[in-house]
């Protein structure tokens, strides 16, 4: 039985981990943490685990983290996960960080988008990519994971068949995203505010948010050269989803048949990409809750337009089950363990 901890419990992601490791046969929650007022019991903050789990929520603490787990989720704030891997690895714990803080290869580019330098530039060259599609063999030997962000997971998932064929323009990558209110965390600030949200939607951070380095950084590995995406990020009036249509121009002769036989035949392996049949397009409520990636396709031939539509939940593939995923891998358990 593998002894986990949640750093982070009480945010969304946090609470989301809890609600999946509860049904995970081959888990035990030993630990949990939060920046916390005072120390309560979890089942006093989330009285759905009543029963499931008698553990006290306080605030971090490094050596009861390290006393009590064999991994720790990192579910915290950016800036924050930099601060404490580096004792944890040290210790020998095996870390999963949900945060930014390692998701990036270069700490300038990381200085560049979080407005902080980074310290701990020698993890960051040690930390995989958590994406499973692309990164099983790394993950599975990995002792740092940097847990994909939302956005990026959707977008790489959607255009790698593309990208890897040849077939595209990548220089005229336009990605429309919009997501649920969730993807923004658990705090309290004018935004978010029901009265704002609802029965509004916005687009914020247009070629500015802090996903699209990522997103830059790994569809370029997979070009081979460099990658920069037009990036339009929407606010949408709902908890939880992400749908993110993409544009891009195809270069050579095909057909839509023929893209949707590639996308078929790239993820004919894998457990959580769906590819949605000619004539239909994913939407949001087809994956809330859920692992599952989906994607559709559309191709207009005279336009030589491929569109691309993508739908993840953000709190589910997006983080926390995605995150459980990894520790599948790194744990040698069924892939799909506790996420099926």
């Amino acid at each position: 039985m593998l002894k986990v901890g949640i750093v982070g419990a009480t945010g969304y992601t946090g609470e989301t981990l809890i609600d999946i490791l509860l049904n995970h046969s081959n888990v035990r929650i030993t630990y949990v943490s939060a920046k916390i007022d005072k120390k309560e019991n979890l089942c006093n903050i989330f009285p759905k685990s009543s029963g499931k789990i008698n553990l006290v929520c306080d605030n971090f603490n490094l050596k009861q983290a390290i006393d009590s787990c064999d991994v720790l989720f990192l579910a915290v704030p950016h800036t924050v996960a930099m601060l404490i891997s580096s004792e944890l690895l040290k210790a020998g714990k095996k870390v999963i960080d949900l945060s930014a803080d390692y998701r990036l290869n270069d700490s300038n580019t990381y200085k560049d988008w979080y407005g902080v330098a980074h310290k701990d530039k020698t993890n960051i060259k040690n930390a995989v990519y958590g994406l499973p599609e692309f990164y099983r063999e790394d993950i599975r030997g990995a002792k740092l994971i940097a847990n994909p962000g939302c956005y990026p997971t959707a977008a790489i998932l959607s255009l790698s068949p593309a990208i890897t064929s040849g077939l595209i323009d990548t220089g005229s990558i336009v990605i429309d995203a919009k997501s649920g209110v969730t993807g923004a965390g658990r705090k309290a600030a004018l935004p978010f505010f029901f009265s704002e949200i609802n029965e509004n939607l916005k687009a914020y951070k247009i070629n500015q948010h802090q996903h699209m380095p990522e997103i830059n950084q790994e569809l370029s590995k997979l070009a081979g050269k460099k990658v920069d995406v037009n990036f339009v990020p929407h606010l949408i009036p709902i908890n939880r989803g992400i749908l993110e249509t993409i544009y891009v121009k195809v270069k050579s002769k095909t057909s839509v048949k023929d893209l949707h036989s590639l996308y078929k035949r790239f993820y004919k392996t894998e457990p959580f990409v769906r590819i949605s049949e000619l004539g239909s397009l994913p939407q949001i409520k087809d994956v809330v809750g859920t692992n599952f990636c989906d994607i559709g396709i559309s191709y207009t031939k005279e336009k030589k337009m491929l569109v691309i539509v993508a739908v993840i939940d953000n709190l589910m593939k997006g983080a926390a089950s995605q995150a459980v995923q990894n520790l599948n891998i790194i744990g040698n358990f069924k892939e799909t363990a506790g996420l099926l």
